[in-house]
């Protein structure tokens, strides 16, 4: 157990029988009361992000969150599945569980997948991915006196913004975290 006054950002736990992950936090302290601890957290099993209220005295169960690297293999069409490269193990997460995770998932990728008391939480994709453009628009001659961007599609279906020197066909670098174009391959 641990007391709600020690807990940090990033940090898991459990709380009246639920787990969450600390996003942040704020302590205040006023004459006369017990310290109010203002946790902001999110649900890793169901992605819902809110805001618990305790006092200095409360105490959390510590949740150990271990990360295990798979390679992604393939899409049975309803669920993803992923091998662990030194057992070979492998596992199938539901597709409605990778609702953002799928536009970036392509073959042989390695990712972590959050495992706790072997229950699958979900997926933590590498900060970046290289994918290849299956359709892109044509450059209008004269829209490059700014850093005009035009509409592309990826091998996964992940609709993106690319600068207009890019043709279809071009690997490119994107971004897991917000989905946007960063470079090329």
């Amino acid at each position: 157990m641990i007391n709600s006054t020690e807990i940090k950002p990033g940090m898991c736990f459990t709380w009246e029988g639920e787990l969450y992950q600390c996003i942040d936090i704020a302590l205040n302290k006023t004459a006369m009361a017990k310290m109010k601890v203002k946790v902001k957290v999110k649900n890793p099993r169901t992605g819902v992000v809110k805001d618990l209220s305790l006092i200095s005295g409360d105490k959390c169960g510590e949740a150990h969150i271990d990360k295990r690297e798979m390679q992604y293999l393939y899409n049975t069409g309803d669920a993803y599945c992923f091998m662990d490269t030194e057992t070979y193990e492998q596992i199938e997460i539901p597709a409605e569980r990778l609702e953002w995770e799928k536009n970036f998932l392509t073959e042989s990728l390695m990712v972590n997948i959050q495992v706790y008391e072997n229950e699958i939480l979900g997926v933590i994709l590498p900060d970046k991915v290289t994918l290849e453009l299956v359709e892109c628009e044509q450059a209008v001659k004269g829209d490059t006196a700014t850093s005009a961007l035009k509409n592309a599609v990826t091998e996964t279906g992940l609709e993106i913004k690319v600068p207009m020197f890019i043709q279809n066909g071009e690997k490119v670098v994107v971004s897991t975290i917000d989905g946007k174009y960063s470079s090329r391959a």
